[in-house]
């Protein structure tokens, strides 16, 4: 079978919060496809930080940023001088799709300098798809990239930040160039249905996440727990909910239950966070444990009871699945892709912001010990029927196989 080359372009590579990256791009070189990365910007971290499969990726990657203005400059002069039209053209799709807001259009401009950088790299390459997860800055810069550059794009659609403002992500547009388009969900799939014709539905393939079950193994079961542990792991921002998850940890304290929360995970909402616990004296009881990279957090899903995510918008959270692949039960709210993943015999879903709700099927879980087992095997099962991250991976190569060979 001939090798099958293509890149990946990203915002950030690797991230903490885009770790299921690393992993398909490297399950996906596994199974024969020659895949280098494109990042616009440097790692989250130093590579002293940076576990032994992100220092890995490191090697593989193209970084846009670190290239300067040097960089920047001379791919556009080469572009310039070798293919006048095709750069123009590109400078002028950059321009029409700010429609004549002044803001966008610069925007779009800065964007149009990262395509530029892409496309260039791309031929020196010999590389002519790109594909991009999460269609928003990164996918402006390869829909640029498509119209200056004999190129073609693709996209994972994850949800829900893309469908906030469609049209200022230029979602419609991107629909349209892309050669075809891989939704994490059912949900994701019917957002871009909503706002394509019927005839490009074909380009919506369904292909979900998942994670590698052989890691993520079952977790020690512990019936009769002191303190009960109830973690929750992303980012510190407002839609994640962990002011809700919080209120609901206070509610079960005051019931004189036994309980301990450990939040994983950095962002802007920390410092207001570590001050609500300080006011409310929950130091002991609510503890923020920063960012924690993929080699780390296995020993928190081993030493938890409970996984619970109070988010008010999410696509289908893979720390969900890691989670349920552990067989330790959830509990998560009812939105957008997560009833997917979790059936009422998997978990527990309670509406977003019904902190009562959700204190009290943290109470159950705690008072219930064999429906805590019972729930926590059902999810591992789950996760091996419709979220084995290696069958999915390849579901994922069979779609790149099929489609860019046509």
């Amino acid at each position: 079978m001939n090798t099958i080359r293509f890149a990946y372009l990203v915002s950030q590579h690797p991230a903490i919060s885009m770790s299921f990256i690393v992993r398909e791009v490297q399950a996906l070189r596994r199974l024969g496809f020659d895949i280098p990365v494109i990042s616009i910007n440097l790692p989250d971290r130093p590579v002293n930080q940076l576990t032994a499969e992100e220092r890995e990726e490191v090697g593989h990657t193209f970084y846009l940023k670190p290239a300067g203005f040097r960089g920047a400059i001379k791919a556009q002069l080469a572009t310039l001088f070798t293919h006048p039209l095709r750069y123009l053209r590109g400078l002028w799709f950059a321009i029409r799709l700010g429609q004549l807001d002044l803001t966008k259009i610069l925007y779009n401009g800065f964007y149009f300098v990262e395509a530029v950088m892409v496309g260039h790299w791309m031929q020196q390459q010999s590389l002519t798809h790109v594909h991009i997860h999460i269609p928003m800055a990164a996918a402006t810069v390869g829909l640029i990239a498509k119209q200056t550059f004999p190129i073609t794009f693709s996209l994972t659609i994850h949800g829900p930040n893309e469908f906030y403002d469609i049209p200022g992500q230029f979602l419609p547009q991107k629909i349209l160039a892309a050669e075809f388009i891989c939704c994490i969900s059912h949900f994701a799939r019917s957002q871009l249905m909503a706002w394509s014709p019927p005839k490009d539905w074909s380009k919506l393939e369904l292909n979900r996440l998942g994670v590698d079950p052989s890691i993520f193994v079952p977790a020690p079961f512990r019936e009769h727990p002191h303190p009960f542990e109830v973690l929750c792991v992303g980012r510190l921002v407002p839609v994640k909910g962990q002011f809700i998850l919080i209120e609901a940890i206070m509610q079960l304290l005051q019931q004189n239950r036994q309980v301990r929360l450990r939040l994983i995970g950095e962002g802007p909402d920390q410092p207001q966070l570590q001050t609500y616990i300080q006011q409310h004296q929950l130091s002991e009881r609510v503890i923020l444990e920063g960012a924690i990279n993929q080699e780390q957090i296995l020993k928190y899903y081993q030493q938890t009871d409970v996984f619970a995510i109070a988010s008010f918008a999410e696509g289908i959270p893979v720390v969900l699945m890691e989670a349920m692949a552990m067989a330790i039960p959830c509990v998560s709210t009812h939105i957008t892709g997560i009833p997917e993943l979790i059936s009422k015999d998997e978990g527990i879903l309670v509406a977003p912001a019904d902190v009562t709700a959700l204190t009290n099927a943290l109470a159950l879980l705690m008072d219930q010990p064999q429906l805590r087992y019972q729930l926590g095997q059902a999810a591992r099962q789950k996760i091996l029927q419709d979220y084995h991250l290696p069958n999915n991976t390849q579901q994922l190569a069979n779609i790149f196989r099929g489609r860019l060979k046509r």
